[in-house]
């Protein structure tokens, strides 16, 4: 008897959106950035990430959730090649469906 990974609830996934917009307003604090984030926001067009930013957002979110390896290199990449750029919203849905399971 397999086991289906629990789809997170509509709560589930708006703690995770709230967490994570927390710890990008904590990573941008000091920037001096006009923008305000939501799940359309854009870590390089909106927040002007650059790649040590994306590797200090992932190691504060895996700190977080207290999940190591929670399998990021399947959001960062795309056929091999990095993507380039993410939305809010996107890292909620991995988020989500990786703390599901």
């Amino acid at each position: 008897m397999s086991v289906e990974p629990r789809a997170p609830s509509v709560t589930d996934v708006a703690k995770v959106e709230t967490a994570v917009i927390q710890v990008l307003e904590e990573l941008v604090c000091d920037w001096d950035l006009d923008a305000i984030i939501d799940a359309k926001t854009k870590l390089v067009a909106d927040l002007e990430f650059e790649s040590i930013d994306v590797i200090q957002l992932v190691v504060a979110l895996e700190e977080l959730f207290r999940r190591r390896n929670l399998g990021f290199d399947q959001l960062l990449m795309a056929d091999g090649r990095y993507v380039d750029d993410l939305a809010v919203a996107e890292i909620v849905h991995f988020l989500s469906m990786r703390l599901a399971s």
